[in-house]
């Protein structure tokens, strides 16, 4: 059974268009990795299919009574709202639902056989919906997914105004997933969980019996829960048989077929026009240049995919810094209240710092009060002598109405046009993506422009706040190498071991000093 059907889609920002004539079907129970490089459009498609966003042309049907959950990490939580609350709130359309079997219950008395009949048959259908969407078990459901989540470990009822990013997603997360819709729609929805926790999301969504499609850069996740791929590309979407590692190696197949047979062909192009040149103006061979000439207008031209800028990242680096990067004494992070047990932390030159544990416990915080951003609660941080540090942040909160153009100038004035483009260019991003502003960049678009502004300034000390999230395939694996190759110190929060491992001199598990472990 068909749950969506997309036809003849076509969309673009301006000037620059995102799908032609895509057309996509979505059958119940399929699992479906939504894949391509950062700015192809899948994010966007996402608001498409769930009519955030209109496209330019092309039908998009959904069937009947088919209820659609999106994760959006930009949904406003209320304040005064508990962790509770926002996660019961997900079964707020199954009280509607009996509110509305009720009404058809007291309608059944004065109504005529046939629409006795059709009455019936809805109320079934409800019934149907309330049993299987958990409604007579919901307090034991919320404990359950909140467990699974971690979220218990934080508190239900704690106010969502006071979480941190990654357990905002969480609870968000949960949320959709309570809903239990008949397709979850989820837009990376890895970027801000923690190890333990993308673990428990991988299970979930094995077991999951209704449809999923799954946007994620992260190739492990991927390959452990989709069983479809749709590859978007050159404003195009193809669907692939299997897993990611499937995909690779049937698209790189078909990469080696077109460009063999594109090279015959060019081959073949190249003899009919010398033989048409050489003849055309002869009279006995004037009839064979004619029906090559035809035969060279019929051919079907083959056009090999242009390829995407591939980032290239090469860190500039500073004089080498003093022996001592930093020291913690009786260090004591957080806000209102401690986030960690008095610290005494001391990290030297050369080392690669890998700082991971679970959402919350303060790894962003730690990495800001060394920097000096925020104030401890007690203790004190000593940095090192000639140090050049580079701060990659998470996310901006902010609208930026900047062009990315403008963006790298203001940080360095000193660079010409053209040393502006090239260093944005060497990030992997194309003229369009250049000249646009970043707000209406994605993520990883984004991202790369925030690296860009990294990778440009002279630097002995990288401090980089989960700098994958968002970013591709190419510009991860791109990422890594640098990182490995930079002669500099590097404190680095990731939730990605295949990211970190090869990186990193050290890990600091951040749950070994928490106070929020309980």
């Amino acid at each position: 059974m068909s749950i969506l059907t997309v036809k003849n889609l076509n969309h673009g920002f301006g000037d620059r268009a995102i799908f032609e004539d895509v057309s996509f079907r979505l059958l119940k129970g399929e699992h479906i990795g939504l894949i391509g490089a950062n700015g192809e459009g899948k994010s966007t498609f996402m608001n498409i299919i769930t009519r955030k966003l209109e496209p330019d042309e092309g039908e998009i049907e959904w069937a009947n009574r088919v209820r659609a959950g999106y994760l959006d990490q930009h949904t406003i939580l209320e304040k005064g709202m508990t962790i509770r609350d926002v996660l019961k709130s997900a079964f707020k359309y199954l009280f509607e639902l009996e509110e509305e079997y009720n009404i058809i219950c007291e309608k059944l008395a004065a109504v005529s056989p046939e629409e006795m009949e059709a009455l019936l048959e809805d109320m079934g259908t409800i019934q149907d919906i309330l049993t299987h969407n958990d409604f007579y078990i919901i307090d034991t459901k919320v404990e359950e997914i909140a467990r699974g989540l971690g979220l218990s470990d934080i508190g239900l009822d704690r106010d969502v105004n006071d979480l941190s990013g990654g357990q905002r997603t969480k609870v968000l997360l949960a949320k959709l997933l309570l809903e239990k819709p008949d397709i979850l729609l989820l837009d990376e929805p890895t970027n801000y969980l923690d190890e333990v926790h993308i673990e428990w999301l991988k299970k979930y969504l094995l077991e999951y019996e209704n449809a999923f499609i799954l946007i994620s850069h992260d190739i492990p996740f991927l390959n452990s829960v989709v069983n479809l791929i749709y590859h978007m590309e050159n404003k195009k979407l193809t669907r692939y048989v299997g897993n990611y590692d499937d995909f690779v190696r049937v698209y790189e197949a078909k990469k080696q077929q077109l460009e063999a047979a594109y090279k015959k062909q060019q081959q073949e192009i190249e003899e009919l026009e010398d033989f048409i040149a050489r003849n055309k103006a002869r009279v006995a061979t004037r009839n064979m240049a004619m029906s090559r000439q035809k035969k060279l207008e019929k051919m079907e031209k083959i056009e090999l995919v242009k390829e995407k800028p591939k980032p290239e990242f090469i860190f500039k680096e500073a004089r080498a810094s003093g022996k001592l990067i930093f020291e913690t004494r009786d260090l004591i992070i957080g806000y209102d209240s401690p986030l960690s047990k008095p610290l005494n932390l001391r990290m030297e030159r050369g080392q690669k710092i890998a700082l991971v544990g679970a959402n919350g416990l303060g790894k962003t915080t730690l990495l800001k009060s060394i920097l000096g951003e925020i104030k401890p609660i007690a203790g004190e941080v000593e940095l090192g002598d000639y140090l050049y540090i580079g701060y990659f942040e998470q996310e901006t909160k902010d609208n930026n109405y900047n062009t990315c153009i403008e963006e790298i100038w203001n940080e360095f004035p000193g660079f010409n046009q053209f040393e502006v483009r090239l260093a944005l260019a060497k990030c992997g991003l194309t003229t369009k993506q250049i000249e646009s502003k970043i707000m209406v960049l994605s993520g990883g678009e984004q991202a790369k422009v925030r690296l860009c502004k990294v990778i440009n300034k002279e630097t002995n000390l990288l401090v980089l706040d989960e700098p994958t999230n968002h970013l591709d395939v190419d510009a991860k694996e791109e990422l890594k190498r640098a990182l490995r190759d930079y002669k500099g110190s590097i404190l680095l929060i990731s939730h990605e071991p295949e990211f970190y491992s090869d990186i990193a001199t050290d890990v600091w598990n951040c749950e070994n000093w928490t106070t929020k472990l309980f």
